[in-house]
């Protein structure tokens, strides 16, 4: 009886591992192929690691790793235990081994400040999006954007974005003000990225429906489209009539259908339909 749960937590563990691994690769191509090579810093440990090297010659995912050991060890205490410890250490080694494994093959793809800008910071951010919505970091700033989404609801990407500032202020002086003017266009394509990869699949249309006529748009919706709805009673403001008001959550693709059968079974229907961020439960995604 328990063996399909099972199977499904094995497939749901091994997808997860393969978004991050595929997340962190992306994301020291980005650094390697992209930023270092056309000395263009990134935020966070990453970007402080690429000051190191400069300052210092020191590299570049080896410091990522030893940086991030104090980070972790926070991060394991405060978000998750050993499923988001033991994921983010993955993240984090995989990304590091992989920027230095392709330091002898790192060629500049192209010398134009704005492709590399834009291509660096898309890569990197659908890199850290693809690790976030695995249950996991890239460690270093991640961890800190974690933190301050759990606390106060605020986008990861937008809280990257305040940290990398902090790191452009410190690296002004080592790369001068055109470097960092192409950084911040970086960080801002990242942050742009993160938040994209992280809403895909989770948005859906709410659609409110006044009718005079519920039970056949009820209807229509349920064998039509197979969502659920749920009817409300409404009182006019003006008339005080009484009126249905049906409420149904359906996917983004789904909403013409819907549109098309309230047309068609009431003209007359007064229709607000708004966007959803997310929704958990039968027909959409689950709560992890």
């Amino acid at each position: 009886m328990n063996a399909a749960p099972r199977w499904r937590r094995i497939a749901k563990t091994f997808s997860d591992y393969l978004l991050l691994t595929i997340g962190a690769l992306l994301s020291a191509t980005a650094v390697r192929f992209f930023l270092v090579p056309n000395q263009v810093v990134t935020g966070g440990i990453t970007g402080v690691a690429q000051l190191l090297n400069t300052f210092l010659g020191t590299p570049v995912g080896a410091v990522v790793l030893i940086l991030n050991v104090p980070l972790l060890i926070a991060g394991w205490r405060y978000l998750g235990g050993a499923v988001f410890g033991v994921r983010t250490f993955y993240t984090v080694v995989v990304m590091s081994l992989a920027i230095d494994g392709l330091a002898p093959f790192a060629r500049p793809i192209t010398n134009d400040p704005l492709l590399y800008s834009l291509y660096g910071g898309l890569i990197d951010g659908l890199g850290i999006g693809l690790v976030l919505r695995a249950r996991g970091t890239t460690g270093g700033s991640d961890i800190l954007a974690r933190l301050i989404e759990r606390r106060f609801g605020v986008q990861p990407g937008r809280s990257l974005l305040s940290f990398d500032t902090l790191v452009f202020t410190a690296a002004l002086f080592s790369y001068g003000p055109e470097k960092i003017l192409y950084a911040l266009l970086v960080a801002f394509t990242s942050s742009r990225a993160i938040d994209t990869v992280l809403a895909a699949g989770k948005g859906a249309r709410q659609a409110l429906i006044i009718t005079s006529t519920p039970d056949p748009i009820r209807q229509a919706v349920l064998h039509r489209l197979g969502r659920g709805i749920t009817q409300l009673e409404g009182i006019g403001g003006y008339t005080g009539a009484t009126r249905a008001v049906l409420l149904c959550v359906v996917a983004r693709t789904e909403i013409g259908a819907l549109k098309n059968i309230v047309s068609t079974v009431d003209p007359a229907a007064f229709v607000i339909v708004g966007e959803v961020e997310e929704v958990i439960g039968e027909g959409f995604s689950r709560s992890t």
